[in-house]
């Protein structure tokens, strides 16, 4: 039986105030959540971090190594500055291999600090050269986030690494999480340099989905969010190999409904899957082992 027009009357202020209601919890807070910080502390940094027991002794960067600094970043008519972390030897980019690490959404470097260093110590302590950056609102670094400040950013990155003598063929794009926005779209759609291979741990499909995940309802992306992000489109016109990592217990991003898309849209050939068993969103390297995932992700690397 069709409800009358005075039910729907009636039932009309209360589907306007759910749908507000919905509105109102939007989808970018999950995707930007960042933290302001007075200092970067690295390894004395006492709050919770993701792989906090990386073993120091093991995969401790020298701080003749660790290279911090700042640039400008524009997008939208917002000026931004930009704080980075370059682990290696700055003098010898022209001929290193270069990892460039888009973090998740959470925090600042600090918080991730493990996984850069974990990053530099692949195929032995520091065959590759790692760069960090806080995104805009993460960190010390100015600005509000939004999606085209992550491509700005990390483009910014790239140009860095671009004057201190990187090339197209030794740079490897990293994104985990929501880094696999700006991995993504920059290896599809570069800003400068072409990445040569393209990693990714746990990345989303795309905003509509993360939407129909968290909500169970069938309602439009845009209700809930204003992000555009759509990695599993922007993985078509990847070419460069391809190594895609998710935990099969991934609660934050499905691992069927996100990363298993976006392998698929790959178009190869040239491209790898790494399912982890016991792995949730946060801890891949941990549950793989951290020589094990460290030696993945050399192998991947390394060929040709």
């Amino acid at each position: 039986m069709r409800p009358s027009a005075t039910a729907i009357r009636h039932l009309l202020p209360v589907l306007l105030a759910v749908v507000a209601l919905l509105q109102a919890c939007r989808l970018d807070d999950e995707l930007f959540n960042p933290e302001r910080i007075d200092a970067y502390l690295l390894d004395a940094y006492p709050d919770e971090r993701e792989l906090d027991d990386l073993p120091t002794q093991d995969y401790a960067v020298p701080p003749h190594l660790i290279h911090p600094f700042t640039y400008t970043s524009y997008a939208e008519g917002e000026q931004a500055t930009i704080y980075a972390f370059y682990l290696g030897n700055v003098d010898s980019i022209g001929v290193d291999t270069v990892i460039m690490y888009c973090h998740g959404n959470r925090g600042h470097m600090d918080y991730y600090w493990n996984r850069a260093k974990l990053l530099t110590h692949i195929g032995g302590a520091f065959r590759y050269g790692v760069l960090m950056i806080d995104y805009r609102g993460f960190g010390m670094s100015t600005g509000s986030p939004s999606e085209e400040g992550l491509y700005a950013d990390v483009a910014g990155g790239l140009s860095w690494l671009h004057e201190h003598g990187l090339t197209e063929d030794r740079l490897v794009m990293y994104g985990y999480s929501l880094g696999s926005a700006p991995a993504t779209k920059l290896t599809a759609e570069p800003r400068g340099m072409r990445a040569k291979k393209l990693i990714l741990e746990a990345p989303f499909a795309n905003a509509e989905v993360m939407v129909q995940d968290a909500t169970g309802l069938a309602l439009p992306g845009s209700y809930f969010t204003s992000l555009e992000i759509n990695n599993a489109e922007e993985i078509r016109s990847v070419h460069a190999p391809f190594c895609w990592i998710h935990g099969i217990d991934d609660d934050f991003l499905n691992i069927d409904t996100h990363g298993e898309v976006v392998y698929a849209n790959h178009p190869g050939p040239m491209k790898e899957a790494h399912r982890i068993a016991g792995a949730q969103h946060n801890d891949v390297p941990k549950a793989m082992g951290y020589g094990t995932y460290a030696t993945m992700l050399a192998d991947f690397i390394r060929r040709p």
